[in-house]
């Protein structure tokens, strides 16, 4: 649930970000524009290390997934 919760947040600082670009430059406050800017690379910078987190857990899960099926060989050869 957080994961949804966390996209819908970043999409909604993205979002808030442009309209404040927009605004910024539609009257000329360069402040409010670059503050937009500002929002939507922390936003964009969110979602990259999220993406990122989620490539490390599947890596995580294939390699434990190797180890498992590895457990589930039957052991020959073994020495006591």
């Amino acid at each position: 649930m957080a994961d949804f919760s966390d996209k819908v947040s970043n999409k909604a600082e993205d979002l808030g970000g442009k309209a404040k670009e927009g605004i910024g430059e539609a009257t000329g406050n360069d402040s409010l524009a670059d503050e937009g800017r500002a929002d939507q690379v922390k936003s964009e910078i969110k979602e990259a290390v999220h993406e990122a987190g989620d490539k490390v857990k599947e890596v995580a899960d294939k390699v434990l997934g190797a180890f498992k099926k590895d457990d589930d060989k039957p052991h020959t050869g073994d020495v006591n």
